[in-house]
């Protein structure tokens, strides 16, 4: 899966809705990005925009977007409730999955440099992109707001990370940062009361409660020596909450913002609050995510709760999910969509179908059709994650096994490391046909001068190295997996021993069948050093995996003669 990234800009414009439009459009129609939502206020003449997609792609979009509202939005005829210093006020980065925050703290820093140099606004960076720590904390860079800032700037301790000193009237500042991913979350209960739900939030959020002497409830607050309320700090870190009275469940909710969910999960706030209601007499009936949440999120509390029944952890992506969400009762005030509630899914590109997603005789008969693809290369990736789906298979069956009970964990991580190479396979099945593409998109590139035919001929070079690296990855994949259909052959279920030598044979088949694929694709190519290397790599996997095989099914033939 690609690195994926949120952007949540917010621009000074919440009633015009034509200059908003332009805005969200330049997001729109840039590759690589979608966008998920677009929210505009009157009151805080304020619009909220929500969108993800690659890095590259959210730079880029953001970018086009800032430079629109730059030459729609006056910021000298601007009012609104909502605190605001620029145009476009601001415009976090948020990491969403396989990306860290120091590459989102990159990406960041570049669309700040730009928006400074090419736009000519000042760019202050904040929370964790910030150069200076009393610019993490965007309250600290937004004081004075627009009408201030023209005195800020010219104080040398505000000078701004990017940009000129000097205040653009029309633009006003921005300020770009990086920031964890926010969830918003509520907890149902099973009472109708907001003082024991405020109680129970009290409990758990990180601010906690005031403190007060004597009576807990009426007792005077205590004050630090600045005056300020002193406060008894909550259980769980990196959460707000409070609570409150829905009229339409007729229910009270602990009302949470998950401001890092890296360091408080959602699955630990619902066991978390699940613990303080108990101790007031109060049950949590479910819960809800407000807007998106990411994929890992829901994978890692899946996780979450089949370890806390010691079962397998090695089972697909979807059940993990549905586990989730039966676990925390997301689905009990309404439908829980995976399809609408996680980004990655949302994202999906829904015009190209994947081979992946068709059902078993779709697959077949689009195999069997007149088009060259999807062809040997694609159905040996399958064959070879049909293998790994064996021995994954025999590790759940033997992770459940009654009396097996105190080994679960080691079946469990072999069915983890089954799922990862059954997931790898299958993303090769598309990746094939996707390589073979390539090169049928590079043959069709014109050749009607020097130039076009160079860049037709790299591309056709480029296009078949993929083509060639893609099987190989298909052998090296399929030949790992054998390591689990191996252990599961040996201490695995006694009656479930075939499946892990028919799982073998599986994957010897998927890596002989991508070595023709290997070697159909190094015909007529030119770089002889790649074309050897990459046959040399085939034999010897190819040597390995036959060895592998016979040795598994030297395991399988003794237990079954065994009986």
């Amino acid at each position: 899966m690609s690195k994926l990234v949120e952007c949540v800009p917010n621009f000074s414009e919440g009633c015009d809705q034509n200059v908003i439009d332009q805005i969200t459009s330049q997001i729109d129609n840039t590759e690589g990005v979608k966008l998920l939502d677009v929210e505009p206020g009157k009151a805080t003449n304020r619009t909220v925009v929500t969108f993800v997609g690659t890095p590259e792609g959210v730079v880029e979009a953001a970018f086009k977007a800032v430079k629109k509202a730059s030459e729609l939005i006056d910021m000298s005829k601007h009012k609104g409730e909502h605190p605001r210093m620029g145009a476009t006020d601001v415009c976090p980065l948020v990491p969403v999955s396989n990306i860290s925050m120091e590459e989102t703290i990159e990406y960041a820093d570049k669309l700040a440099e730009r928006i400074g140099k090419e736009l000519n606004i000042p760019v202050f960076c904040y929370e964790n992109a910030a150069k200076k720590d009393d610019r993490k904390n965007l309250a600290n860079i937004r004081l004075g707001e627009y009408e201030g800032m023209p005195e800020k700037l010219k104080k040398s301790e505000w000078k701004p990370d990017y940009g000129p000193d000097k205040f653009n009237l029309k633009t006003g500042v921005t300020a770009v940062g990086a920031r964890d991913f926010l969830v918003a979350y509520n907890i149902n209960l099973n009472t109708t009361s907001t003082r024991r739900a405020n109680a129970i939030a009290f409990d758990v959020r990180e601010k906690g409660r005031v403190k007060r002497e004597g009576n807990p409830l009426t007792g005077p607050i205590v004050k630090d020596e600045k005056g300020n309320p002193v406060h008894i700090p909550g259980t769980l870190k990196a959460v707000k909450g409070i609570g409150w009275f829905i009229e339409e469940y007729g229910i009270a909710q602990i009302s949470m913002n998950l401001t890092n969910i890296s360091v408080t999960s959602i699955h630990e706030a619902f066991d978390e609050v699940c613990k303080k209601a108990t101790e007031r007499g109060v049950r949590v009936s479910g819960s809800e995510i407000v807007g998106l949440v990411p994929l890992k999120a829901m994978l890692d509390a899946g996780k979450y709760f089949l370890k806390k029944q010691k079962r397998s952890l090695g089972v697909s992506e979807s059940e993990l999910i549905k586990i989730a969400v039966k676990s925390m009762g997301l689905d009990e005030l309404k439908p829980f969509n995976p399809k609408e509630k996680i980004i990655e899914y949302m994202i999906e590109d829904e015009g190209s179908k994947k081979l992946v997603n068709m059902d078993l005789t779709e697959f077949a008969d689009e195999a069997a059709s007149e088009s060259p693809a999807p062809g040997g290369g694609s159905v040996s990736a399958y064959v070879g994650s049909l293998g790994a789906s064996l021995g994954t298979m025999v590790a759940n069956l033997s992770s459940h096994k009654r009396g097996w009970d105190e080994h679960w964990e080691k079946y469990s991580d072999w069915a983890e490391k089954g799922q990862y190479y059954k997931d790898e396979l299958l993303r090769l099945v598309d990746e094939d046909t996707n390589a073979f593409n390539k090169i049928m998109d590079a043959f069709k590139m014109p050749k009607s001068n020097d130039e076009e035919i160079n860049q037709r001929n790299n591309a056709i070079t480029q296009a078949t190295k993929y083509a060639i690296e893609v099987p190989l990855k298909v052998m090296k994949t399929s030949y790992e997996s054998m390591e689990v259909m191996k252990e599961m052959a040996e201490i695995g279920l006694p009656s479930s021993v075939s499946d892990a030598g028919v799982g073998a044979v599986c994957a010897l088949a998927g890596v002989k069948g991508a070595f023709l694929n290997v070697k159909i694709n190094v015909q007529d190519f030119d770089d002889k050093d790649f074309v050897q290397n990459a046959l040399n790599e085939g034999n010897e996997i190819l040597e390995k995996t036959i060895n592998k095989e016979k040795e598994i099914l030297d395991i399988v033939e003794k237990k079954i003669s065994e009986g």
